[in-house]
């Protein structure tokens, strides 16, 4: 018998559409849990009571976080730096306890650009602003760029060696899109470089003590993967990591 495709989340944005506040997913995010991870993706609102994270977590076999062009708020770590817009406290708060819930859960998470910062925020990390800096032109490209320019700029990562990336992608070295401008700063705990730039800019992390993977990449594997491995093995490590059971956390409700 065909085992049942295991069901996604998918954390949605908040815009504004047709002059009217709604919640969106790129829909290149859908496609890659469902072509290349071969998962069932379903949209998470991040307009939502925080309290109701474990309920839906439950129900899930794991979340992924997408990039978005929102920037953390700076008080989500504790840093009196000014926000930049855009940004979007629902989705601030609300993927903060969808992380500490998957996490207790025992339920992978995955995170896209966005994600691996609000992952890393979670773990009592924090993040800085390169838009003044030399790396800005490094890690995103001119505001002029059309779309295929923008996910076309791309730069060399080194792989740590014995990584969850080495192990997955095969390579001490990866070139990669770079659409971002908020960085990690310090690290959060229990979180592990697993890739970093020319200039020290992490690139990708993952959780070295929890029960279900949590990993994410600083660069957008969701866009036009086909002709790069390593993105389409980013697709299938999430499908796989979702099929898998993992015991939850000790000490969680879940665990009992």
């Amino acid at each position: 018998m065909d085992h049942p495709r295991p069901v996604i989340g998918v954390m949605a944005c908040a815009r504004q559409v047709e002059g009217e506040s709604a919640q969106t997913v790129k829909l290149r995010y859908l496609e890659g849990v469902s072509r290349f991870a071969d998962a069932a993706p379903v949209i998470l609102p991040s307009f939502q009571d925080p309290a109701n994270a474990a309920a839906i977590i439950a129900r899930l076999d794991a979340i992924l976080l997408t990039g978005s062009s929102s920037n953390i708020d700076p008080v989500r770590y504790a840093s009196a730096a000014p926000a930049m817009a855009p940004t979007d406290a629902g989705r601030d708060g609300f993927s903060a306890a969808l992380i500490h819930a998957a996490v207790d859960a025992g339920k992978p998470v995955f995170g896209i650009c966005r994600g691996l910062q609000e992952i890393n925020v979670a773990f009592g990390g924090t993040l800085r602003d390169m838009r003044s800096s030399p790396a800005a032109a490094t890690h995103h490209a001119p505001d002029d760029a059309d779309l295929a320019a923008m996910f076309g700029h791309a730069h060399d990562i080194a792989v740590l060696p014995g990584s969850l990336l080495d192990r997955y992608a095969g390579a001490a070295s990866l070139r990669v899109n770079s659409v971002h401008f908020q960085a990690i700063d310090a690290l959060g705990q229990g979180l592990v470089a697993n890739a970093t730039a020319a200039d020290g800019i992490i690139e990708a992390i993952s959780a070295s003590h929890t029960a279900a993977p949590v990993f994410a990449v600083q660069w957008h594997p969701e866009w036009q993967p086909e002709s790069r491995p390593h993105d389409l093995a980013f697709w299938h490590y999430l499908g796989q990591s979702a099929r898998a059971r993992y015991l939850a956390a000790p000490g969680s409700e879940t665990a009992s």
